[in-house]
């Protein structure tokens, strides 16, 4: 591996299923603050890698996400949020527009979703077992349950939403041309123009969802337009995209790892463990999401970070760090240690960990009761994985049982 004076070229290559990436494997191992360049945007860049940096460097104030109209190398020729995304606001804004949509996702709020959630679940299982065996999964049962649940929290009336499930995969395909790039913007400014009539057709009509609070909070001055339709669109597309290939993901490593469903069959009370255990091993991002830059001189692992550089933190590898983590490698459903870090750390946290986590412990507590012989239809190599994507994830899980 070169020495911190010089740059490794990072390109982010899809790897197979779900192996952790061999550069941040090498990265965490051999230089866990080091030199690298990104395929877009000017010059080079930091990778941290190791747990404690990760989560000093995405909590201390020095780093900033306020990179907006500044040449940041990035991973691919767009950027996925709108230009008023929380993404990019620091506190104190960054507290101010987060406090309008926290409630929604409150532990009281996802305590009355599960019941229809439940009811959902029920529907699209019963969908499942009318195609099958064998079936597609991810078809019937993971990609429409989070899309459901996430249009209902936002209030997006459910004729609409198979439109953001396509304008999602847009948004988050690695795109690697300007014609490629100019359709995801083009993708982008019908959301806004989407959540923007929304808007207005609830601030007309209230109805007990999350835009009609949004667009309270505007008309109150608490946040403006443009911040409305930045955070609902990062809203829609988190919710449905990430939790679909997560919850696909997670599934997959029940049903390629000996023994595992048959644990959670013998002990369900294991399953909130095991989606936690799950959230930590599973390499759930290509690349290294949205970068920081260093607004004064700050030292990171014994390495000098210089005010105005850029700097990319990888949770995935944190949560492999073995200085942390027993056996980081292995899936252990009974793993005692400090917190994962799949949701982030500090300001900019997930605003719907609870969400995603509720989602994931009833679809992994309906599958292993529901199909105790539940199977992969295929070998594990014939499985397809969706390619130049953020989140990694299979294109479709075929199983029987």
């Amino acid at each position: 591996m070169a020495d911190l004076d010089s740059s490794r070229i990072y390109d982010c290559a899809d790897v197979p299923a779900l192996d952790f990436d061999p550069f941040l494997r090498e990265s965490l191992s051999r230089a866990p603050v080091s030199r690298i360049r990104v395929p877009h945007g000017d010059g080079d860049c930091w990778l941290v890698t190791r747990y404690d940096d990760v989560r000093f460097v995405t909590s201390d104030p020095r780093f900033s996400r306020d990179i907006l109209g500044r040449s940041a190398p990035k991973m691919t020729r767009h950027t996925i949020p709108l230009d008023r995304a929380v993404s990019y606001a620091d506190p104190p804004e960054h507290a101010r527009v987060r406090a309008v949509v926290a409630p929604a996702f409150s532990q009281r709020a996802v305590d009355r979703l599960r019941g229809p959630a439940q009811t959902l679940l029920d529907r699209l299982i019963h969908d499942l077992e009318g195609a099958g065996p064998p079936a597609d999964l991810v078809h019937h049962v993971v990609s429409p349950f989070p899309l459901e649940i996430i249009g209902e929290v936002i209030g997006v009336p459910a004729a609409d939403r198979p439109l953001w499930r396509e304008w999602t995969q847009v948004i988050f395909t690695r795109v690697h041309d300007e014609a490629a790039a100019a359709r995801v913007e083009r993708v982008k400014e019908s959301a806004r123009d989407y959540f923007r009539a929304l808007a207005a057709l609830r601030r007309v009509a209230p109805r007990d969802d999350l835009m009609s609070a949004m667009a309270a909070a505007v008309t109150a001055g608490r946040i403006d337009e443009d911040e409305l339709l930045a955070l609902a669109t990062l809203l829609q597309l988190n919710g449905w995209h990430a939790v679909r290939n997560n919850a696909a993901n997670m599934v997959y490593a029940l049903l390629t790892h000996e023994g595992l469903a048959d644990r959670l069959r013998e002990r369900p009370s294991l399953v909130p463990q095991a989606v936690e255990e799950l959230l930590r091993w599973v390499p759930h991002k290509h690349a290294i999401g949205q970068p920081r830059v260093a607004t004064e001189d700050v030292e990171v692992g014994g390495v000098l970070i210089r005010a105005g550089e850029f700097v990319y933190v990888s949770y995935v590898a944190a949560n492999r760090d073995e200085r942390v983590y027993d056996d980081p490698d292995r899936i252990d459903f009974e793993r005692r240690g400090p917190q994962h870090v799949a949701f982030g750390h500090g300001p900019h946290y997930c605003v719907a960990p609870l969400l995603a986590r509720m989602e994931a412990e009833l679809l992994l507590s309906n599958l292993v009761t529901r199909f105790p012989r539940l199977r992969l239809a295929v070998p594990a190599e014939e499985v397809r994985w969706q390619t130049d994507v953020v989140i990694r994830g299979p294109v479709g899980l075929p199983v029987a049982w």
